[in-house]
């Protein structure tokens, strides 16, 4: 656990000329905790009408006077209004500490509470902690019954969408850890990035929590700016993000591409009980991904979990909680020294990974090195060069194998050959339209959803159809060899050359 850590918050600024340089000022409390090492405050005026833009000036320079080493201020400026989430966008940019809050620019949240959400990430593997204002805590100003109604309606539809038990969604206090929140791609304009937030952290797995904060909310004549009109939209954006997939940034591991097909557990259901009888009990699975495939096969007497993309270590790290078989790692399959050091598998389960490799052998090679003698490689690899696509280009992959090539692969890394299955001949009809024909770069949603739907059939059918499989899986083992030969084929080899 963790003593300490760093924070950025977003002050998202718009016509708070009376208001806004009192909540900065209350910001300066957090220097004095030593939860925070760091404290980075980022404000974006968002086309302010008013004399706000003056004040903010006034406040920056009166910093200078009395600088603090723990405090970062950075000032930045729309020209012209685009909206709460467009403010926050900006300012996320530009966030590089490990935590990252928005704090809105009026005195209805108290930054002492900041400190409590803190400790959570502190205490526990937390991925967002929300700031509840219906949880009990020590105070809170009464106000209007039917905000209250409302708040409780949009949290109850946004919990029903997501399948959370949030006691707050509309909370400006949500605490993420930076590297998550600037994976997923924020779209919304407005107020409705309060639920788009929460639904897209509840897809991406997160793990979160809440605790109870103050608030002293304001009235219309105080100058409170939400109104029904926000509720509405508030509404529509509920539904939008729950139909939506859009749940990560576009990055050089495809991770949206990756994250639509994870859409179809079925699949994955399929090709886990293809591979299990071909599984022992001291498991390196590279390339594990979000962990669909090992929340199949796990329990094990031991499984490591291991993948390259950072986003995918920490979901992995949140399956293996109270999982006392399971570890997590980075292993990059053509660099031996990431591969677990003074460990020994039975198995290691490498689907969808070589195909990335620009050296396929060496990562054969790898596998082979961390394998018992008469241990298993369970090697999955997209079959047939001629669908080569769009679809492949997108995913990174290098190539696609023939049977020969994967079978050659093979032994001159030194495996011997057990078994080399077709799996899922249906497929390539889809990949051949989207990749070949289409030209696409992502799958659609309802393809996936009817994928899912209909894998019980496939499973069915695939062993009659007339099509060349998607996908070749390969069993290899490692050849015990017995260490009496090798000093007996050593002395011949003098005689015979003579």
């Amino acid at each position: 656990m963790s003593a300490s850590t760093t924070l950025s918050i977003l002050v998202p600024v718009y016509n708070e000329q009376y208001l806004v340089q009192p909540s900065l000022e209350r910001l300066k409390i957090l220097a004095e905790s030593p939860l925070l090492d760091r404290i980075e405050i980022i404000v974006v005026d968002d086309g302010s009408t008013d004399n706000t833009a003056a004040v903010l000036r006034e406040f920056e320079n009166s910093l200078a006077g009395s600088p603090d080493p723990k405090l970062e201020w950075l000032f930045l400026r729309h020209g012209i209004n685009q909206g709460k989430a467009a403010a926050i966008q900006t300012a996320l940019v530009r966030a590089n500490a490990e935590l990252t809050v928005i704090h809105d620019s009026d005195l209805e949240y108290h930054p002492l509470d900041l400190l409590k959400m803190v400790r959570v990430f502190l205490d526990e593997q937390a991925d967002a902690v929300f700031g509840s204002r219906f949880l009990a805590s020590e105070y809170r100003r009464v106000l209007f019954f039917r905000h209250e109604l409302g708040n409780r309606f949009l949290t109850l539809l946004c919990n029903v969408v997501s399948d959370l038990n949030l006691t707050d969604m509309e909370t400006c206090y949500k605490m993420v850890r930076t590297t998550l929140l600037k994976s997923i791609p924020l779209v919304g304009k407005g107020f409705e990035i309060e639920p788009e937030i929460s639904i897209k952290l509840a897809k991406r797995g997160a793990r979160i929590f809440e605790v109870p904060i103050r608030y002293a909310g304001r009235t219309y004549q105080e100058g409170k700016k939400i109104d029904w009109m926000d509720g509405l939209r508030a509404i529509f954006a509920i539904l939008r993000f729950g139909f939506s997939d859009y749940i990560y940034a576009e990055d050089v591991y495809g991770s949206q591409v990756l994250g639509r097909l994870n859409r179809a557990p079925r699949f994955t259901k399929w090709m886990a009980d293809v591979i299990r009888p071909y599984v022992g009990e001291k498991v390196l699975e590279i390339g594990a991904g979000i962990g669909n495939l090992t929340l199949q096969l796990i329990p094990r007497r031991m499984y490591w979990a291991s993948d390259i993309n950072p986003l995918y270590l920490t979901y992995l790290e949140n399956i293996g909680l109270n999982r006392p078989y399971m570890r997590v790692g980075y292993t990059d399959g053509e660099n031996s020294e990431s591969f677990p050091k003074e460990q020994k598998f039975d198995t290691v389960i490498c689907l969808n990974v070589v195909e990335h490799l620009a050296d396929d052998l060496a990562a054969l090679n790898n596998i082979r090195g961390v394998l018992e003698d008469g241990g298993r490689a369970i090697v999955l690899v997209p079959c047939g060069p001629w669908l080569f696509g769009t679809l492949d280009e997108v995913l990174g992959h290098q190539r696609r194998y023939t049977k020969k090539q994967l079978v050659e692969l093979a032994e001159k890394a030194g495996f011997h050959l057990e078994n080399v299955m077709a799996f899922n001949r249906v497929g390539v009809i889809a990949w051949w339209l989207n990749g070949r024909l289409l030209r696409k770069r992502t799958f659609g949603l309802w393809q996936i959803k009817m994928l899912n739907l209909l894998t019980p059939l496939f499973r069915v059918l695939d062993n009659f159809l007339p099509l060349p499989p998607l996908s070749l899986i390969a069993v290899l083992s490692k050849p015990v060899f017995e260490m009496a030969e090798t000093p007996a084929r050593s002395s011949l080899a003098p005689a015979e050359h003579a």
